[in-house]
């Protein structure tokens, strides 16, 4: 049996993250466990940056922030390590790069960082692979093709820049179906922010995402854009903070909860 079948929960997920033996992308693994974006920040940052994911709800839906000091998100996965639970991460430092996709993130963690989850779009794709949609880049085995946008996210404190958008090609008459169904899902981004015209957008070349992978589409098939996790790497590298490790995009940090946990009739989270 190959590794990938064998990741069946998000427990599953995060130990083959932490020992080495899983390290590509985590669409389509654990289905029905919530998926999640990864984001560290020092702690004179975490306030202003809780606030700027509150204003900013559909790129960067808040699911839990960690103490200072503290690698275990608590509540969405008792006993997991945000330094090392996920297949790889990128190092923001004064908003570039650097080090390439480490498989961990020990070597820069620091005891004043704080560790925010926020909600991931490959949560609800389970939902819509149940109502028969065709998602390309499982099809392709590529990342999700996501792109930097003209559309500005609300600025708090320091953080200010692009919101980032996922795309996934959707016949164009169930664009509505689809909306439908992931707008039941508000705190893993929603419904789409934009069917149709990529240009509204402001991305020149659908064909040439920023980050991921350029997907097939079909003669009958429209690009549908949801808001992103990966905004918090575009305001990085737009505010310029001196210390941001997040994950890699497409590789994602899984968690214990189940889809249905967030689905809009939720209770709250607190």
């Amino acid at each position: 049996m190959a590794i990938a079948e064998r990741l069946e929960t998000g427990a599953a997920v995060r130990a083959a993250c932490r020992d080495g033996s899983w390290a590509a992308t985590t669409a389509g693994l654990a289905p029905g466990y919530v998926q999640a974006n990864l984001v560290m920040l020092p702690a004179a940052l975490a306030d202003d940056f809780a606030a700027f994911c509150i204003a900013n709800p559909q790129p960067c839906p808040l699911l839990e922030r960690t103490a200072v000091g503290d690698a275990e998100p608590a509540r969405f996965a008792p006993g997991a390590d945000i330094r090392r639970d996920a297949p790889r991460y990128r190092v923001y430092v004064d908003g570039e790069a650097r080090g390439g996709e480490p498989t961990d993130a020990l070597a820069h963690w620091r005891d004043d960082l704080v560790g925010f989850l926020l909600g991931c779009s490959f949560t609800f794709e389970n939902a819509l692979q149940d109502a028969g949609f065709p998602l390309r880049h499982l099809e392709q085995d590529v990342i999700v093709p996501m792109y930097r946008t003209s559309v500005e996210c609300t600025p708090v404190g320091p953080f200010a820049g692009p919101m980032v958008v996922s795309m996934r090609p959707i016949p164009a008459d169930r664009v509505d179906e689809a909306h439908e169904i992931t707008a039941r899902y508000p705190r893993v981004h929603g419904a789409p922010v934009h069917a149709g015209d990529p240009a509204a957008l402001g991305i020149a070349d659908v064909a040439a995402p920023d980050w991921g992978n350029p997907v097939q589409m079909r003669d009958d098939e429209v690009p549908v854009f949801w808001a992103c996790g990966v905004t918090p790497q575009a305001v990085a590298q737009a505010s310029r903070p001196p210390l941001m490790i997040t994950h890699a995009p497409g590789h994602m940090f899984v968690t214990d909860w189940r889809d249905h946990e967030l689905a809009g009739d939720a209770p709250a989270l607190d």
